[in-house]
């Protein structure tokens, strides 16, 4: 057996005891949510055991064409990072096996075709959406060891003990753990190193069965799902998926969103969100190295850390005002919506909102709304409310939301939906069908955010309870937003 590196160990989970298969023909990494080929722990570790066994490696990227909400949208955009591994990876030692589904089911078979050729399979560790359900069903299924890695965030997902209630306590906790994680990432380039074993191709039966998406077809996604069972509404977006992309919208956000941070990221019209999450939850970029981008940007050092937990937003890392609350984005807020999904199984459902959020809003179920609104007159931007309308039509457009509308966006679906339980579903529903970085632990704990979760009790209102609110009055006399609404705020 393979012993790994403290720092792999704990990012590792197998998933079943099945053996490993010496003498098989390869090492197989399934690349399902960490869709990038540095900072990959799931990468690094079939690497590893690639060269223990003196055996190739094989890197399987599907994409399949049935789970729910698939749209030219989320094709396009994985795609368009699939012909960048493919481009990537020709010349390479390592093999690359780009399947894309050309109808429903079409894949059915594949990952244990392979696996029965295989020595180990090695995949990635989500918590979220159907892949939980589909590696432990894999687990049982193949015949040889399978593993699953952990790359979601700077904190190892297995090192928290418990799930947490509010962003001050995540905070303090994270202050108090983090600091003896953060040299312990994924290897920066985990193919570099000692050669490995040339890959021979994939046995021949198997091209043929299930044949790989070639470099002409991935570079095309149009064309290439254009006979798929996809959601012709939600269609692709300009942003291109991929790593490059990625880096260079981090590269943007350092050069002219990180400075006035603090202060700029609520007002829409002055572009200073990072633009990351779509690529964050397509794994197109590592957490890891936004965080050490932003760090070597501030010339920071270990040094600054205080040695005492505060639990504050400001005055932790020892950074700029700016540094420091954009770190509070990817360190606090998105880990705590991992360790959330990671502890909580069902964290998706309405029994698992705080018992006091869902109490009030049952309680204030019977109030007359000022508007009622169905789920069509909602996705088209039909309502009396223009601001809300123009979130939506970016929302449509182009798959993301500003930040600080998207919670207005939420709470207003909460205010104009009949009873508080279709009101979440709704949200849920919108934002994982038209979201780039929706399906995701991040995006679905600000939906859970806008009822009631990791917040407190407000002065009671109507439709909301103790709920906390939002209006589109006071988000106008609150943020610029004048050229916002000049560019979403028509049809």
């Amino acid at each position: 057996m393979l012993n790994p590196p403290p720092s792999v160990r704990q990012r590792l989970r197998p998933v079943n005891e099945a053996p490993v298969k010496e003498g098989s023909d390869f090492v197989l990494y399934w690349m399902i949510a960490t869709r990038r080929l540095d900072r990959n722990a799931a990468l690094e570790r079939a690497v590893a055991w690639a060269r223990h066994l003196d055996r190739p490696l094989l890197i399987l990227e599907a994409l399949r064409a049935g789970y729910r909400w698939a749209s030219p949208r989320f094709h396009h955009f994985c795609i368009q990072g699939m012909a960048e591994h493919e481009a990537r990876l020709r010349e390479g030692r390592a093999g690359y096996y780009p399947y894309v589904e050309r109808d429903l089911d079409d894949g059915r078979g594949l990952l244990e075709a392979l696996a029965d050729r295989a020595a180990v399979v090695v995949t990635d560790d989500f918590p979220s959406f159907f892949l939980p359900r589909m590696v432990e069903a894999a687990g049982r299924k193949l015949p040889v060891r399978l593993e699953a890695l952990d790359s979601n965030g700077i904190l190892p997902l297995a090192v928290p003990d418990r799930s947490f209630t509010t962003a001050y306590s995540f905070r303090r906790y994270l202050q108090k753990t983090l600091p003896d994680h953060l040299g312990d990432g994924p290897t920066e380039q985990p193919l570099k190193g000692d050669p490995l074993p040339v890959f021979p191709g994939v046995p021949e039966a198997i091209a043929q069965r299930w044949p790989a998406a070639t470099p002409d077809e991935l570079a095309d996604p149009e064309g290439l799902s254009r006979r798929l069972p996809l959601d012709r509404e939600v269609m692709a977006v300009a942003a291109q998926g991929g790593t490059g992309p990625a880096r260079e919208r981090l590269t943007r956000f350092l050069d002219q969103g990180l400075s006035g941070y603090a202060q700029g990221r609520n007002h829409p019209d002055r572009d200073h969100g990072s633009g990351l999450s779509p690529y964050l939850h397509w794994g197109h970029i590592s957490a890891h190295e936004v965080l050490e981008a932003v760090l070597d940007r501030e010339g920071w050092s270990p040094d600054r850390i205080p040695e005492k937990a505060h639990g504050k937003r400001e005055g932790w890392w020892g950074l700029s005002t700016d540094a420091e609350a954009f770190l509070d984005q990817i360190t606090t807020w998105r880990e705590m919506g991992f360790v959330t999904a990671w502890r909580e199984p069902d964290h998706e459902s309405w029994d698992s909102l705080p018992e006091w959020a869902r109490q009030t809003l049952l309680e204030h179920a019977d109030d007359e709304r000022p508007h009622l609104y169905d789920r069509d007159q909602l996705e088209e931007a039909r309502t009396a409310d223009p601001l809300w309308n123009a979130a939506q039509r970016q929302l449509r457009q182009e798959g993301v939301i500003h930040n600080y509308l998207r919670m207005l966006w939420a709470k207003k679906i909460l205010e104009w939906s009949p009873h508080p339980t279709e009101a979440l579903t709704r949200t849920l529903e919108m934002n994982n069908r038209w979201s780039l970085d929706g399906r995701n632990p991040n995006s679905t704990s600000g939906v859970f955010w806008t009822f009631g979760r990791y917040d407190r009790g407000w002065p009671e209102r109507s439709v909301f309870g103790k709920v906390r609110s939002m209006t589109s009055q006071s988000t106008r006399r609150k943020v610029d937003l004048n050229d916002y609404l000049e560019r979403y705020g028509r049809d």
